[in-house]
């Protein structure tokens, strides 16, 4: 490893930073990409402009992984593995925002209604052959498609328990009545709602 390499711990570093700002951004809060930088150079002992670079690799690592990116880090490719690694560290030391994040996609899906079809993009949108190379890469390597999956059958998983204790709760208390009126909305009703709830005045 060169000098100018970034060693593990500056790259889960970077990467738990990039993605306390996307998780602000996400969620409509605001942030400082400025601060969080002054930040990171104190942490880790590197440039401004080498740790906005960085920054940008990591929305690279993050589109190899299918997953959204920060505003205004535009993804600069070409990067180690070991920082699409630091990514796959982190998502799975925090599971549950991948999870949070599938049901909020499933969520914003739901409201969509009627889906406007337009022109199909010209090649001049497609990225360039070594940015698809290194993206499909990173999908293989991690599994993408694999996570994913798992991550809904989490999402269903905790939604049934809830769903099943929200009924034996009912019951425990002699509210049979109530406990045959709960309803899994999300599988009766589609992803916009994801908790079960009583249907019907009380």
């Amino acid at each position: 490893m060169s000098s100018n390499d970034w060693s593990n711990s500056e790259n889960d570093a970077a990467v738990a930073s990039y993605f306390a700002m996307l998780s602000d951004e996400l969620s409509g809060r605001r942030y400082n990409k400025a601060a969080a930088n002054r930040t990171l150079q104190e942490q880790i002992s590197r440039s401004r402009g080498s740790i906005e670079f960085k920054l940008c690799n990591v929305s690279a690592a993050c589109k190899g992984f299918g997953l959204p990116t920060i505003k205004g880090y535009r993804p600069r490719f070409n990067f180690q593995m070991s920082l699409a690694e630091a990514v796959s560290r982190w998502l799975a030391e925090h599971s549950e925002w991948e999870t949070a994040l599938h049901r909020n996609e499933s969520q914003e899906m739901a409201e969509l209604g009627t889906i406007f079809v337009g022109i199909a993009p010209t090649l001049r949108n497609a990225p360039p052959p070594d940015e698809v190379d290194q993206m499909q890469h990173v999908a293989r390597r991690f599994d993408v498609a694999g996570r994913n999956e798992r991550n809904r059958a989490l999402g269903y998983a905790g939604e049934e328990r809830v769903f099943h204790h929200e009924r034996l709760s009912l019951r425990q208390n002699g509210r049979e009545d109530l406990a045959r009126r709960v309803r899994w909305v999300s599988q009766e009703d589609g992803d916009g709602a994801e908790r079960p709830h009583l249907s019907g005045p009380i």
